[in-house]
């Protein structure tokens, strides 16, 4: 398709009627490192790293960046796979973030049929590796260009670890990381294109350990105190807690630890929660009768307990100025190009699929602009409080695939995936670009962002004052 020239742009044009339109210039910029995107999604898919292990995964997008002229600051907030990326110098600042764990549990080959990946326990169920590829891509590109047009401005890719119940960024952004950037740009792979501004889930995570008295099982379970019994019995009053909150929350949990043998009352026992809900301070109000349920466990089953928190999430905070800008972009270059190779994995997938998931055809292009709840949640939220955020969610997965899934893992290694990936990339680089151009549309969006944020807000993280669980995966 033919592509419109970037000009002089009225601001208000391009933010009320969606007139942006990505320039030749930058789209060949892009195109011209497809290739390089590719390779880092594939290496990463295949390495599978979990939060805060990502070392090869780190080290590959660091260098990749240092070798197109980047500055890299590494081991940053305490993370030693976090890094800044920077290329440029002076105002704006614009960053573009970049992750690349996986999740634990999931092991899946490319393929669009079950098909388990020897030698692995874990994916890119999430599409971490695309993420990763396309950033790096779109950072380079927009690099470029900034160096060939001369225009002033710093952009940086934050390198940013452990999504999956990390919360990576949060501890960047604790660190006043974000304190001086102007805008923040991100995009997630998904099965359907939609740059909409959305809202979220807060999340918090925390590990509940009991600590009982082993005994044997048969010859004197008198002289026992479970610390299973006390996990289940947390579990249980939890499940009854249910009926008892707002049905926006989500709690799910994973017992990580319920004894070794059956004949021995275990000592020690553990269960994993998650809780979720759209407003943080109601998540908080969820989370303290969460707590208590766990000293009531205790304390029923003569127990002691003890508890780590793991992770927190704000929920996103939307920004329409940045989101209309970038989904004026989205539109324009239309949604990813997928050819008959493509077409037939994703027929092959789709049958894996509820036979109601929607054709192909019916999701390649831009889903149309509306403010939107997901029921998910992310460290980006963090980042959106910090400061203008906005993203995109790019078809690369067939549609009616859902996150953390055998398919999602399997189209997420595939060509398929990548598909989606360059179209992301594409999408972020026209919208960097115009960001460095559009002084305006930058005060616009920050405006908004203090209006939204009020004026006495002070930044509280969910996750408190604690140090990164860098063990967390292990």
């Amino acid at each position: 398709m033919r592509r419109p020239r970037a000009g002089a742009l009225c601001l208000w044009l391009s933010l009320l009627a969606g007139a942006a339109h990505p320039s030749d210039d930058i789209l060949a910029l892009v195109a011209a490192e497809d290739t390089r995107a590719t390779r880092i999604a594939r290496q990463v898919w295949d390495w599978a790293e979990l939060g805060y292990l990502e070392e090869r995964s780190s080290a590959l997008l660091r260098d990749e960046l240092r070798a197109s002229g980047f500055r890299i600051e590494s081991g940053i907030a305490g993370l030693p796979t976090a890094f800044i990326a920077s290329a440029g110098s002076g105002s704006p600042v614009v960053a573009i973030l970049a992750e690349f764990d996986a999740l634990p549990g999931i092991s899946q080959t490319a393929a669009p049929r079950r098909e388990q990946r020897s030698g692995s326990d874990a994916a890119h169920a999430c599409g971490h590796n695309l993420f990763a590829g396309g950033s790096v891509s779109a950072a380079v590109a927009t690099a470029n260009w900034l160096r060939g047009s001369k225009t002033p401005g710093t952009l940086r890719v934050y390198g940013t670890p452990a999504e999956e119940g990390g919360s990576g960024k949060v501890y960047m952004v604790r660190a006043g990381l974000f304190d001086d950037v102007d805008a923040a740009l991100h995009w997630h792979p998904s099965d359907h294109n939609d740059a909409s501004p959305i809202r979220n889930l807060a999340n918090k995570s925390a590990k509940f350990r009991f600590r009982g008295v082993a005994s044997h099982a048969a010859a004197a379970p008198e002289r026992g105190r479970s610390a299973l019994d006390a996990v289940e019995a947390m579990n249980f009053m939890v499940n009854l807690l249910r009926e008892h909150v707002p049905e926006t929350t989500r709690i799910h949990y994973v017992i990580t630890d319920g004894g070794r043998a059956p004949n021995v009352v275990p000592e020690n026992a553990e269960v994993f929660y998650y809780v979720r809900h759209p407003d943080p301070a109601t998540l908080e109000e969820i989370w303290a009768r969460v707590e208590q349920a766990a000293r009531g466990a205790a304390a029923g089953t003569g127990t002691a307990l003890s508890s780590e928190v793991i992770h927190g999430n704000h929920s996103l905070l939307p920004n329409e100025s940045l989101a209309r800008l970038m989904h004026a972009h989205a539109a324009a270059v239309g949604g990813p190009v997928w050819d008959r190779s493509m077409r037939d994995f994703a027929a092959a997938l789709a049958r894996s699929l509820p036979p109601d998931a929607p054709t192909l055809a019916a999701t390649s292009g831009v889903e149309s602009f509306e403010p939107r709840m997901r029921r998910a949640s992310t460290d980006v939220g963090d980042v959106s409080w910090a400061v203008p955020t906005t993203g995109l969610l790019a078809a690369s997965w067939p549609p009616g695939t859902v996150a953390h899934t055998w398919q999602s893992a399997a189209a997420s290694g595939s060509p398929f995936g990548e598909a989606g990936m360059h179209f992301a990339a594409r999408v972020l680089a026209a919208t960097a670009v115009e960001l460095f151009e559009s002084p305006a549309l930058l005060e616009a969006a920050r405006g908004e962002h203090r209006a939204a944020r009020g004026a006495n807000y002070i930044f509280t993280p969910l996750l408190g004052d604690r140090a990164p669980p860098l063990d967390y995966r292990r």
